[in-house]
């Protein structure tokens, strides 16, 4: 018997598959078997379907969202099917991927609003028109009993325990919610109904995506299950931790002001600049290699490039004139050291002694009072340009004094006594 010859895959669609792998991890096969796949598709005039579900379990995406979106997109221009799964039911229960504790539940109607600015946020990045857009919703939520526990029987709970966060949590006593273990069930599920080819996540998705894999081929799938591209947790602006939700003053949100969105990007650390346009896919290997070089000569100057970064993905999100206005801004306050002439003011004549936490609580320059601690402590946190260090402090002043607080970097309030 004659063996098969092997594939001879076109040299374009290997530039396309290590294009789109870029800065990820491809699971499983690597570019060779997204190449094959690829060239498929283009030989049967056959799109390839790529996946990318979002749980809206807030109001808004971040920087960090745009990295797979990004990934999303570039499928897309090559004329495959770009596949947005909302995933309204599956925000129901809360992803508990790195989670150390159960997710606090969400009503429906905080998810359906989420929804909506999801889908308004993704459309600034991929071509919505020609995307399918659906939400797991439509499925999930209408899943009869004897359907449910066919998709419960194809997995052990031993699998799903095995995942590393349930292990971590297990091994230190640490409830695990019941309907926690039916998450990355309903993700893979997904998969099934929209028969995904390719699936994109960030790297917290591994156990999840894969699930996706397993499910369709337990559902009797005859092609290949989905590959999936994993793509690294950007960063939020201290260069450290993962940019999240969770850490307001670490995290760039597409819906911040032009002039919030340009602070924050030149406020990350010279080291992430390079790290931020990879993942961003905003400039080729070649072009990094090159600008990595340059800044260790020093040939350029850092400032400059986070500059130019900071004002395209303002122009993106927003808009060239905005951008220019947040580039102007960022001059005048930061560069010049100047406080903002239009900072707002709070009328505190009368009031005896506030304390500095409860009254940045109070004026959302701080979204809780262990996040108004930590900013104090670690140096975030100015009067009159004095670094304050006192979380218990009380603010004693002469009726008649006006003081500048400033949050961060990018937050003023005047203080008239």
């Amino acid at each position: 018997m004659n063996a098969v010859p092997p594939i001879e895959i076109a040299d374009i669609f290997l530039e396309q598959a290590h294009s789109l792998c870029r800065g990820g991890e491809l699971l499983p096969g690597g570019v060779m078997e997204l190449a094959k796949k690829l060239q498929s598709a283009a030989d049967s005039s056959t799109p390839l379907k790529v996946k990318l579900g979002l749980d809206p379990t807030r109001p808004d995406l971040h920087l960090g969202h745009t990295v797979v979106l990004r990934k999303l997109r570039a499928f897309q221009d090559l004329g495959h099917q770009a596949i947005l799964i909302i995933g309204d039911a599956t925000a129901m229960i809360g992803d508990p991927s790195g989670r150390s504790a159960t997710r606090p539940p969400l009503t429906d109607a905080e998810v359906q609003l989420n929804a909506q600015t999801y889908l308004d946020q993704a459309g600034k990045i991929i071509d919505v028109r020609k995307a399918q857009i659906v939400r797991n919703s439509e499925w999930l939520s209408g899943m009869k009993l004897e359907d449910f526990l066919k998709l419960a029987a194809k997995v052990t709970a031993a699998q799903i325990l095995a995942r590393e966060d349930f292990d971590t949590r297990l091994k230190e006593n640490r409830p695990i919610s019941l309907h926690e273990l039916f998450y990355p069930l309903m993700q893979g599920y997904d998969s099934v109904v929209v028969d995904a080819d390719i699936e994109l996540g960030g790297s917290d998705q591994r156990f999840n995506n894969l699930m996706g894999r397993e499910l369709q081929v337990s559902y009797g799938r005859t092609r290949p299950p989905q590959m999936v591209l994993l793509m690294p947790l950007l960063e939020g602006t201290d260069g450290k931790v993962k940019m999240s939700k969770s850490y307001p003053e670490n995290c760039i949100n597409l819906t911040d002001s032009a002039e919030e969105m340009y602070g924050k990007l030149m406020s990350i650390p010279d080291a992430m600049i390079t790290r931020y346009e990879l993942l961003l896919n905003l400039l080729s290997p070649e072009q990094l290699v090159e600008q990595e070089q340059q800044m260790q000569q020093g040939v350029v100057n850092p400032r400059d490039l986070k500059m130019h970064l900071a004002k395209f993905l303002v122009s993106q999100y927003h808009n060239p004139e905005d951008a220019e206005r947040g580039e102007q801004a960022f001059i005048t306050k930061f560069q010049k050291r100047e406080i903002p002439e239009d900072i707002p003011e709070l009328n505190l004549a009368g009031v005896e002694s506030p304390g500095l936490v409860n009254l940045m609580i109070e004026q959302q320059l701080a979204p809780s009072r262990n996040e108004a601690r930590r900013l104090i402590q670690g140096g975030g946190v100015k009067l009159d340009g004095q670094k304050v260090s006192d979380v218990e402090l009380l603010l004693n002043y002469t009726a008649g004094i006006s003081v500048v607080l400033q949050v961060g970097k990018r937050k003023f309030l005047r203080l008239n006594f």
